[in-house]
């Protein structure tokens, strides 16, 4: 199949080598260098923004919620869908008990991240490990 610009298969995969050296020696350099601060600025600059009920900035609560589960080292970018813009094609959510009062824990686990789009299941438990909710929502990553 002859490519749009006109390039052999040769010098696509050429190009697609190369980048991924250029890819993998910026990955190793920065790395080294990723903070906490630095990834709530990621996320601010992706739009994600705004304080919870507690009024602690979403940024944080992000970037704690991605530690707390070792992904954090990946950077927050990583999490975010394509360039952070998403926008939610299907959410079909089973709710099991009520809570009026206490922690709830929600894990989100990717089961499809895909070039357009992400499927993720979201669990969310009481404080007693009890299943509150389980949802499953579909993602399409949306380009400029």
């Amino acid at each position: 199949m002859a490519s749009k610009l006109g390039l052999s298969t040769e010098t696509i995969a050429d190009c697609r080598r190369l980048a991924r050296q250029v890819s993998e020696g910026v990955r190793r350099e920065t790395e080294q260098y990723t903070t906490v601060s630095t990834e709530r600025t990621v996320l601010r600059l992706l739009g994600v923004d705004g304080v919870d009920a507690g009024e602690v900035p979403v940024p944080n609560r992000v970037v704690e919620a991605l530690h707390a589960c070792g992904k954090l080292g990946r950077g927050a970018a990583v999490w975010m869908g394509e360039r952070g813009k998403v926008v939610g094609v299907n959410n079909s959510t089973d709710f099991y008990r009520a809570v009026r009062e206490g922690t709830l824990t929600s894990t989100a686990t990717p089961v499809h991240r895909g070039r357009s789009q992400q499927v993720w299941v979201v669990e969310t438990v009481d404080e007693d490990g009890r299943m509150v909710s389980r949802g499953q929502v579909r993602l399409q990553n949306l380009t400029d």
